[in-house]
């Protein structure tokens, strides 16, 4: 009987995922890693027992600190807007799953995404609206061929009624959304992990200062709402970031030439298909509907995306993910935004 490792975080989708892999005829062993303080595995362990398998508690937090949660406050410091969860699934969850694995001999390991793997290759869910192949672009080719995603087929409901009927308590249990070491709000937890400025906010058409922030690393670029900023009727957008200078950009109005870009650079560019296509979709963020994209590739990890008709909001440390049809090609991080050839000098 093959063995198989499972990343059990406690929640419904990898507490489901155990069940079905048992009812695939593997042998599942559990491991739910400690990635932050004050994190409780009661709900996983309470899994593993009802479910009959073998459980382990694996204590990360150092690494993950070291890793996720410092490489994620360096980008804001430095005025990028990165993604946490696709940095975490390459350097932290599936590397480790991989070494937990081997450490007690299991052949595959799987987790709770909502995702398929058919030939080696990585394809979007059968639940679009729950679809995380966006986070998985940037695992490597060569970890690929050990992953399971029990879920892949199966919508969020079908997934409850299969954790209710064989008996899970948290069957019913809310699904987190939010970023896993964040436990209070965005804004607070970087009002108090790290040195922030108050500064002006200039509208980027008249230069003109029009309100002030309360450091910039509590801004997105696109954000629209928490700017309180007054004085105006039409909706303001956020569209850049000084830091040298402690300045915050506004633009006003959805239609705003500011908002918009023809192309990016991407650059750590993990490419899963053989051969480099010239054509195909891409999404510059994870809820993002998907753009026809040309690629001009510059290096074995570095691309120009170019998306002519233009794209609203494209972010620096944002993903850029590629797509043909339902499969994912890869991704990398955006480095450079561009407008007609050139850098926009506010990103």
């Amino acid at each position: 009987m093959e063995r198989v490792l499972i990343g059990m975080s406690g929640g419904v989708d990898s507490s489901a995922a155990v069940s079905i892999l048992q009812n695939q005829g593997y042998e599942v062993v559990g491991v739910t890693f400690q990635f932050i303080e004050n994190f409780d595995p009661t709900d996983a362990i309470k899994v593993a027992k009802k479910l009959g398998i073998e459980h382990h508690v694996a204590d990360y937090r150092k690494e993950f600190k070291e890793i996720v949660i410092d490489s994620f406050m360096k980008d804001y410091e430095n005025g990028l807007t990165p993604n946490p969860c696709v940095l975490c699934n390459r350097t932290c969850k599936f590397k480790f799953l991989i070494e937990e694995a081997n450490k007690y001999n299991c052949q595959k390991i799987a987790t709770g995404h909502y995702a398929k793997i058919e030939d080696g290759k990585i394809y979007k869910s059968a639940d679009k609206a729950k679809d995380q192949s966006y986070f998985l672009c940037r695992l490597p080719k060569e970890w690929i061929s050990r992953i399971l995603f029990p879920l892949e087929g199966l919508t969020k409901d079908k997934v409850r009624k299969i954790a209710e009927e064989v008996g899970l308590e948290n069957s019913q249990k809310k699904d987190s959304f939010d970023v896993c070491f964040i436990n209070d709000s965005f804004r607070s937890y970087m009002m108090e992990n790290s040195n922030q400025k108050k500064g002006d906010v200039i509208n980027i058409d008249t230069q003109e200062v029009i309100g002030h922030h309360e450091g910039l690393m509590n801004y997105t670029i696109g954000q629209r709402k928490g700017l309180a900023i007054g004085g105006t009727e039409d909706k303001m957008y956020v569209v850049g970031k000084d830091i040298d200078k402690n300045i915050l950009y506004i633009a006003l109005g959805d239609q705003n030439e500011a908002l918009i870009s023809t192309s990016c650079l991407v650059d750590q560019v993990n490419y899963l298909e053989e051969e480099k296509v010239k054509n195909c979709m891409a999404r510059f963020r994870y809820r993002q509907q998907e753009i026809p994209v040309e690629l001009e590739w510059i290096g074995e990890e570095q691309v120009i995306v170019h998306y002519p008709q233009g794209v609203k909001s494209v972010t620096p440390g944002q993903t850029c993910v590629f797509y043909q049809g339902e499969e994912c090609l890869g991704g990398g991080t955006i480095r450079e935004v561009q407008k007609d050839g050139k850098k926009l000098w506010y990103l």
